[in-house]
């Protein structure tokens, strides 16, 4: 293993001076540490994005690179092959390998990917190298140095990250101490729908939700990050008798910001698009969003909402739940959650298969 610092500062000697990425739990340490520096990170709300302003700075004259979690590697391929390949761009990413060597060591949602991102790699002509959990600041040196050759010709390498490869550091975050814990959130939101179908997404979010209000009616995400806000618009248009509510996240609205357009254009009288706005990537170390700057109502509002509210408090939380179920949507409910404390309660998919959450939201969608 090495350290955060080391990490960062071995790429800095080299003269990678700017970085951008999503978070991952292998990079939170180097996360961490930049972003205590300004102007060393800039944090993308997806991975194409990450890739592309990595390079405009390249363009710019920097030596820049990313970050990002294996699972988020298709968000990148478009940028890499249609912009940083097609205008050679010699920018460096580094990915974590979730899911690898073994997938049944890790969540469900890298069975997939895992096995599959050195051969995605391969299948695009794309150099990676690999830093082991055992590799220290001598082997990873000599994998920049192999770096350095692939960024000389004008290619854009990737370092896959084995998990426990780079070390933690604290987050220099400054925690906010207004709104409601998340899962008493959640439990209020479902409580006043009961009747709703309810799409969680993933990370601490479906855990909670898991935890305080399982149902049959509830769709556990188990990756596809910045996708619950689509799969709610499907499920409601398909099934527009029945309400719909989406628990989405503030770093996963960002991520695919869009489908808040989407969703205004289709205008599905039924759906509640619940937001628990922490401001932080709580399930991989507590890395700073955006939303702090972002106003999700602002944009719920001016893509076509009927209307758009914040809460932080109880009683101002089930009123605009009532509001919502008495009015034609879409509708977009913001909560401001607190930092979670504690214990973390178990993935729903501890206790069931993604092929048993599948088939019992189907039957209670038929019921």
């Amino acid at each position: 293993m090495i350290s955060a610092e080391e990490f960062c500062d071995l790429l800095a000697d080299r003269g990678f001076t700017f970085a951008s990425g999503v978070p991952c739990s292998h990079f939170g340490g180097p996360i961490a540490h930049l972003s205590t520096q300004a102007g060393r990170y800039v944090p993308a709300p997806n991975e194409g994005n990450a890739l592309a302003v990595a390079a405009g700075a390249a363009l710019g004259g920097q030596r820049t690179y990313v970050m990002l979690q294996n699972s988020g590697l298709g968000n990148l391929i478009n940028p890499l092959t249609s912009l940083v390949m097609t205008y050679r761009l010699p920018i460096l990413s580094f990915t974590s390998l979730r899911g690898w060597p073994d997938p049944a060591t890790d969540e469900p949602q890298h069975e997939v990917m895992g096995p599959a991102t050195p051969k995605l790699l391969d299948s695009i002509d794309t150099p990676h190298h690999t830093l082991y959990a055992q590799d220290g600041v001598e082997e990873f040196s000599a994998i920049l140095e192999k770096a350095e050759k692939d960024l000389a010709e004008q290619r854009a390498p990737f370092v896959l990250v084995e998990r426990g490869a780079i070390g933690k550091a604290t987050a220099a975050n400054d925690p906010h101490t207004e709104g409601l814990p998340a899962s008493e959130a959640i439990r209020i939101v479902t409580a006043a729908a009961p009747q709703a179908a309810v799409i969680a997404t993933t990370g601490f979010t479906g855990r909670d939700t898991f935890a305080v209000a399982d149902a049959p009616g509830t769709f556990y995400m188990q990756g596809s990050m910045g996708h619950a806000s689509s799969i709610g618009l499907g499920v409601a248009l398909t099934h527009p008798e029945r309400p719909v509510v989406v628990l989405d996240g503030d770093g996963a609205l960002l991520m695919h910001l869009g489908s808040l357009s989407m969703i205004g254009s289709e205008a599905p009288a039924n759906l509640i698009h619940v937001v628990l706005d922490n401001r932080v990537h709580e399930s991989t170390g507590g890395q700073a969003t955006t939303s702090a700057t972002t106003s999700f109502p602002g944009m719920a509002t001016a893509a076509g909402y009927a209307s758009a509210v914040v809460c932080d408090r109880e009683d101002g939380l089930q009123a605009a739940m009532s509001r919502a179920q008495a009015t034609p949507g879409p509708h977009l409910v913001c909560i401001k959650t607190l930092p979670r404390t504690g214990a973390m309660p178990p993935r729903a998919t501890n206790a069931l298969s993604t092929l048993d959450i599948r088939d019992r939201f189907r039957s209670d969608l038929q019921r």
